[in-house]
């Protein structure tokens, strides 16, 4: 990560011509490019292969600048103070006169937006005057990218300019909270929907299948590394790769554990990472043993039931 002003000036400088680079963020990488340009948001979509129905993710540097272009309400208020920067993404309704793309939005009235923690991202924010869309930095319904060599074997030279920061701390992407009448969940992630019901004090419904597709990671096939899925596995087939929650005493090639002693906070960090790496290694097939579903482990089932449905 050396030579950081300089890689935040180049990245500035191509952001600035309505070009996409990649930049790091404290879930998973993202595409980003100026949420106020067409231009930039129709080349995330077209490098990304995305659906044109599945809205963008907006980032932020802080709600200040969001307030030109969103509606915030008191939920929003409490959750912004509690945990933002950091892995949760609002929808909330778009002022009228907002500036973003209509093509990042769908021509929805509604946006999507977080306040990314990574450090070398919110210094580039401070120098821009416009915010940035930016979805994870994979092909679309593929394993999302956690590093800066995972983004080059996604898309290679497609990518003007990858904003090096090491490998995400978190590994899984935003929890996204719809908060513009009741607090629903959209979409399970990196932080706890039992620390947000704490902060907000109400029940929170989770609808993370819905018709109407109002954020990301609402399609069901998702994450996915190409190759077949089984969850919830005692016994492997021959040749199968194999992912546990914690390492064994017995160790075997095909054999890839997700923490030291079972920690999910730890597995969820190691999940794309993982999942990349035994599809690189050439199994045909993952096996998956049973996970903890609950805390972070709820997002990781979330996450390979989608990655499931291949």
């Amino acid at each position: 990560m050396k030579n950081n002003l300089s890689n935040i000036k180049k990245a500035e400088k191509i952001l600035n011509m309505s070009d996409c680079i990649a930049i790091p963020t404290e879930t998973v990488y993202g595409l980003a490019g100026n949420a106020y340009s067409d231009r930039a948001c129709k080349k995330i979509y077209k490098l990304k292969k995305r659906p044109k129905n599945n809205p963008l993710i907006i980032h932020y540097l802080d709600s200040q600048i969001l307030k030109k272009d969103c509606i915030i309400n008191n939920d929003f208020i409490k959750l912004y103070k509690k945990f933002c920067p950091g892995p949760i993404t609002f929808v909330l309704d778009l002022k009228k006169n907002s500036k973003i793309s209509k093509i990042a939005t769908n021509n929805k009235k509604t946006l999507a937006v977080r306040f990314p923690k990574h450090p070398i991202t919110r210094s580039l924010l401070k120098r821009l005057n416009f915010p940035l869309a930016a979805p994870s930095a994979n092909l679309s319904s593929k394993v999302s990218a956690v590093s800066s060599d995972h983004v080059k074997e996604d898309f290679g030279k497609k990518i003007r300019f990858v904003l090096e920061g090491g490998k995400s701390s978190i590994g899984l992407e935003s929890t996204i909270i719809d908060i513009r009448n009741k607090p629903k969940i959209l979409r399970l992630g990196g932080l706890e929907i039992s620390s947000i019901q704490r902060v907000l004090n109400k029940k929170i419904i989770i609808n993370n299948n819905p018709l109407k597709i109002f954020s990301p990671g609402q399609f069901k096939l998702h994450y996915s590394p190409g190759i077949p899925i089984r969850l919830n596995v005692k016994k492997i087939k021959k040749d199968e790769a194999y992912i546990l929650i914690k390492k064994m005493k017995i160790s075997k090639p095909n054999y890839y554990f997700l923490s030291q002693n079972g920690n999910l906070r730890e597995a969820a960090k190691n999940l794309y990472s993982t999942l990349r790496k035994i599809k690189k290694n050439n199994y045909k097939s993952i096996a998956v043993c049973k996970i903890p579903n609950k805390g972070l482990g709820k997002t990781i089932n979330d996450r390979l039931i989608r990655a499931s449905k291949f």
